[in-house]
This record gives C-alpha cells, structure tokens and sequence, in this order.
C-alpha cells in the first residue's frame, strides 16, 4: 500500500426523517385525534484512530462520505427509525482540520487509539403532528421537517507516532540502520533519496519480547529542507511526534579531520539547523548521534575521530549498520533513553557520554 499522509475529504452527515401528518381512523371511533410520529435522526459521521492503519492511501481514493438520512415518521404514532452513524478509521497520529473560506481550524488530533470524534453531526428528526397538540389545538395539520445534516471540508494530515526518529542526510544509511535493529524491510541502494516514504520499523528486546520500540525512518534532509528543498516538509512534520531522534551522519560525508577539523562533524550540526527552522521546539528534541559506515575507515582514523569528537564535546556513536558494530551500544542507549522518558526522569538535552558506559 502507497504511504500516504494528506488527504482532502468531503463528509455529510443524513438528514433527519420529516414528521408525519396523520389521523387516527377506526370504527367507531370518531375525531380519534393526531397520531403522526416523529421523524429519525440522520446519522452522523463518526472518526476514530485505529492502530491498525498506516496511510490516508484509501481516502486518497474516496472523497465523498455520507450517512444515512433518517427515515420519516408514520401514523399510528409510529416514529422514523434513526439512521446508522458512519465509523471512518484512521491511522493513529491523523490531524482533522476543518477547510473554510475563512482558513483552517483544528478539529481533532487523534493521538490515541480508539480515540473518536463526531466530525459531522446527524440532522434531527422532525416533530409529528402528535406533537404539537393541546386543549387549545386539537387537531393540527402540520408537522415538523427534518433538519440537514452538516457537511464539511475535512483536511486530514497523518503524522507518524513513534518513540525514535531516524534522520539524517541523503544516503546515511538509515534504511540499512533500521533493518538490522527491526523487521522492516525498506529499500536499500547506494544513491541518495532512496527513502521516499517514512518507514516503520518495530525494535524488540531479546530478553522481553513484549518490550517494544518504534522507530520512524525520515526520508533524507538536505539543507534548505526547511523551506521545501528536497522532500522538504513534507516529511519534517513527522519528526514532530516522536520521543527522541537518532541521527546519522554517513563517514564518508565527513569533512578532513585535520584540514578541516572544526567542520568534521557539520552534517550533524545542518541538519539541526533545518530542524530549528522548521520548529524551533525540536532543536531541543533529545538525540542519539551516530557516524555511520565506519567499516569504510581504517582503525587508526576512526580513534582520530573519537578524539576529536571528545575535544569538541561531541557524545558520539561510530557504527556500522552494515556489519553490525557497534549496534548494540546505540539500542542500549535508545532502551534507556525510553524508560527514562516513560518515567518524566529529568535528562539533559544530551545524554551522559557513552564513553563512561564503554569504560565502566
């Protein structure tokens, strides 16, 4: 299934069922009075997140959604039956806005499973001429209409929910990272923007199979993201709803550790840049960085780099995804940084270094 994530809608709910004008008529029974029954209520449209769905893919195929009409009533005292409500489920993490020619206004954000909301609420059954009766009027030949349903222009925006947020440039090796920690099968090629839709990937723990982690790869940023350059924000958004970010630089993005030794690391600090840009809440989002593809650099440079790092105060991983090194240090680390997160413990924007984990 294609991902996904916006989607323009139109949803009306039913009509409400007219009142019945009617007269009692038996034998014997002369003047028997009104007995016109109320009309049913329309259905209403009714959205609820569910944790099955990963795409807006089918309402991207479907526009128009509408509920029953109630029915109308009878005589007898006989009232309409109320129409069904409409049940649309959506991914879990959709964002419901309401498009008028005054802009748009946040209906909903189905951040939970199960969560519902009535996006267009059913029309109300009319009155029958039972109703309206009294010692004053004995015998009315009206009866009340039903009202429309509403209708609305619904936007719908999906932004993935996921503890970890895997990011960084073009061609870092996330897909490769994500594939060896999880299940999920992305992708994987040797040229850059080979991601071109977030990809899902749900980590276990060896010891406790039913602790789990999920992890969002971000398709590729490049500088200027921030303003629609590259995926652009198209796929920023989605860094907005998870816990912590892992970022991946590629090694051989790396700049010349002694030509250049305080620009080594900007790939980490550009794309931080682009996240600021686009939301300045997430400079402070917690992250996990790592140098990627380390098995393409001899021993010797690899130390050079960790000094370096340490010189200038980075808390560095250097891995390979594609060997596995180093691997299980970074899932150490994204274990912990999620039960302490769970726990409202107070973190720093960056965590303890690793290098006393290594040494202790």
């Amino acid at each position: 299934m294609r991902f996904v994530d916006e989607a323009l809608i139109t949803v009306r709910a039913g009509k409400g069922g007219n009142g019945c004008v009617s007269f009692r008529r038996e034998k014997f029974i002369p003047r028997g009075g009104p007995d016109g029954g109320n009309g049913g209520d329309g259905g209403s449209i009714i959205m609820r997140s569910s944790a099955r769905l990963l795409s807006l893919y089918d309402f991207r195929l479907k526009r128009m959604y509408g509920a029953r009409n109630g029915q109308p009533g009878m005589g007898s005292q006989c009232n309409g039956k109320n129409a069904e409500d409409l049940l649309l489920d959506l991914p879990e993490g959709t964002l419901v806005f309401e498009v008028t020619e005054g802009g748009e206004r946040l209906l909903a954000d189905l951040g939970e499973t199960g969560r519902e909301f009535v996006a267009a609420s059913g029309g109300r059954g009319g009155k029958g001429n039972e109703h309206f009766k009294s010692s004053r009027l004995r015998a009315p030949r009206f009866a009340q209409k039903g009202e429309p349903g509403e209708q609305k222009t619904l936007r719908l925006e999906l932004k993935i929910l996921a503890d970890a947020g895997l990011l960084g440039l073009p061609n870092a090796g996330k897909s490769t990272f994500i594939a060896a920690v999880s299940a999920a099968r992305p992708k994987i090629a040797a040229y850059p923007f080979t991601t071109l839709t977030p990809n899902l990937g749900v980590l276990i723990d060896d010891t406790d199979p039913d602790r789990r982690m999920v992890i969002a790869d971000i398709p590729g940023l490049i500088e200027g993201a921030h303003a629609g350059a590259g995926l652009g924000i198209r796929f920023l958004k989605h860094v907005e709803r998870t816990r912590f970010l892992v970022h991946l630089l590629s090694a051989e993005e790396l700049a010349d550790p002694v030509l250049c030794p305080g620009e080594t690391f900007s790939g980490f600090d550009l794309i931080n840049e682009e996240l600021a840009r686009f939301d300045p809440a997430l400079k402070d989002r917690f992250q996990i960085q790592a140098v990627n593809k380390t098995d393409l650099l001899a021993p010797e440079a690899i130390e050079q780099l960790k000094t370096l790092a340490l010189d200038q105060g980075r808390d560095l991983f250097f891995i390979s995804a594609k060997t596995g090194i180093g691997l299980e240090a970074v899932t150490d680390r994204m274990w912990r940084l999620r039960e302490s997160m769970a726990r409202n413990a107070p973190l720093a924007k960056t965590c303890e270094s690793h290098a006393d984990e290594e040494n202790g």
